[in-house]
């Protein structure tokens, strides 16, 4: 198991951002049901966590990212998290909306880049990866360069793989599912069957629930 990953899994567990309802399913944005939720913007509120999170996050961008002039988060879950690591990088930042706002400039992009910029996104968690790369796309159309994209935590869909793929964006995280899952079951956070009925959902999460 990759350290990270499971120290940062382990953190979350902590904080209990991970919520398990198998008998009352979550409904996400995607109009998926999930017995499984994972709240990272829980580590905002935890001095050292939210520390430890930009710490790593901006260690991710160096390995993998040193070209990045810029910071983007996605609104509205890394837009706290993307100004946090941008300010740790001395990078400028700006943050990318869902849509346009609806009054004064209507701006989409939130903030001031230098055109043409090299961008790399903060996210704070990919399941589709569909909002995740609107953000993308947008910043592409305004004439910067998105190097790449790292996030918190993934589900690992295959879905979201694929669009990354096709989108030519790269991705980098600090923790992903399999790991939330082992070191939940390692603690007793979860039961061994929760894990059966976990992958269950995981192995085709658009139909669960139905």
């Amino acid at each position: 198991m990759d350290k990270l990953k499971k120290d940062f899994a382990s953190k979350l567990l902590n904080v209990k951002a991970i919520k398990l309802q198998p008998n009352d399913p979550f409904t996400w944005a995607s109009g998926w049901k999930s017995p499984f939720y994972c709240d990272n913007r829980k580590t905002l509120s935890y001095p050292a966590l939210r520390s430890y999170v930009k710490i790593e996050l901006a260690h991710a961008i160096l390995e993998n990212f040193s070209q990045a002039e810029a910071v983007a988060g996605v609104a509205t879950g890394a837009i706290a998290q993307g100004a946090l690591v941008a300010e740790e990088l001395g990078l400028p930042f700006a943050y990318v909306r869902s849509k346009p706002k609806d009054h004064g400039l209507e701006n989409l992009i939130e903030g001031e880049l230098k055109p043409g910029a090299k961008v790399v996104v903060v996210e704070d968690l990919i399941s589709t990866g569909g909002s995740s790369l609107k953000a993308v796309e947008a910043l592409r159309k305004a004439g910067f360069e998105v190097v790449g994209m790292v996030a918190s935590y993934t589900y690992g869909f295959p879905v979201a793989a694929k669009a990354f793929a096709d989108a030519g964006v790269r991705l980098e995280t600090l923790t992903d599912y399999d790991h939330v899952v082992a070191q939940a079951l390692e603690t007793g956070y979860i039961a061994a069957e929760d894990v059966e009925l976990l992958h269950q959902w995981r192995k085709n999460p658009s139909e669960w629930g139905k």
